[in-house]
């Protein structure tokens, strides 16, 4: 009986917590179908007296297509290219053998100890210099090489028992047939969970397209969002129903990837 009561009142203090950090979304959902007046009602009016689905329609009236579009673009070849890369990094260092492997990993692993803002105008001149300014290519190869990936990868990688590689190379197996149908399958959700979250980062990127584009029809959701406030004069229903409506990419990206990063963690915690 006290084992009950103490599952009970922890899901009951979960569900408050949980509540509590939904409240701003909901907020913000409901803001979304008022007029402006409704938004700064008070107490908060949850519940709309008139759904004003024209919020929506006036925001999609715009440029606001085209940035949706810019950022789905830069978003999804940004998170192939460092998916790619950041998983055969982390197998070669993981289970290739070759001289100084370990220093080099160090070396890479000591990059991520620089603050990115430390080399944005080195990146801003090498970018000058190779004609990649105010391209959606410079942008997408600025977040498509991730030490951070690398490590997480290859601490998965690790895990996997060098048996399995070894069998691989007795039937015949070369590097990449291993990396491909042995090694990748068995820290697949380790890779679904690192691709989700570069989505993510990608996709809420507010500093590089700022910094790196300047045209306005190459700009992003996070850019153009922050232009729309400021020709919208700050009406925060128009505001609301902007940022729903970019926020709604990671929400289907969540609800369809969350099994592979609960598999995820799941893998990290047998393998720790």
């Amino acid at each position: 009986m006290k084992e009950k009561l103490t599952k009970i009142t922890i899901t009951v203090i979960m569900f408050i917590i949980g509540l509590v950090f939904l409240m701003p979304f909901l907020w913000m959902l409901s803001a979304s179908l008022k007029s402006e007046i409704e938004v700064f009602a008070y107490p908060i009016q949850w519940i709309p007296n008139e759904w004003r689905w024209d919020n929506y329609a006036q925001v999609w009236s715009g440029d606001f297509p085209l940035y949706y579009w810019n950022s789905i673009k830069v978003t999804l070849a940004t998170t192939f290219i460092s998916v790619t890369v950041s998983t055969m990094a982390a197998y070669g260092f993981s289970k290739i053998q070759f001289t100084g492997r370990n220093i080099i990993f160090l070396l890479v692993l000591a990059t991520f100890m620089i603050p990115a803002q430390a080399i944005l105008v080195p990146q801003f001149m090498l970018y000058m210099y190779l004609d990649l300014f105010d391209t959606h290519l410079g942008l997408i190869l600025l977040n498509s090489f991730s030490v951070l990936g690398t490590f997480m990868l290859r601490q998965f990688f690790v895990g996997i028992h060098d048996d399995y590689i070894a069998s691989a190379k007795i039937d015949g197996a070369g590097q990449f047939t291993i990396f491909r149908k042995v090694a990748v399958p068995l820290v697949l959700p380790a890779i679904s969970t690192y691709a989700i979250l570069r989505f993510i980062w990608t996709w809420n990127d507010y500093q590089g397209p700022l910094i790196f584009l300047r045209s306005d029809h190459l700009s992003t959701i996070q850019v153009g969002i922050a232009r729309f406030t400021s020709m919208s004069g700050e009406i925060y229903s128009l505001i609301m129903a902007g940022t729903m409506s970019a926020i709604l990419p990671l929400l289907i990206i969540f609800f369809i990837g969350q099994k592979y990063v609960l598999e995820g963690i799941a893998l990290g915690g047998v393998k720790g």
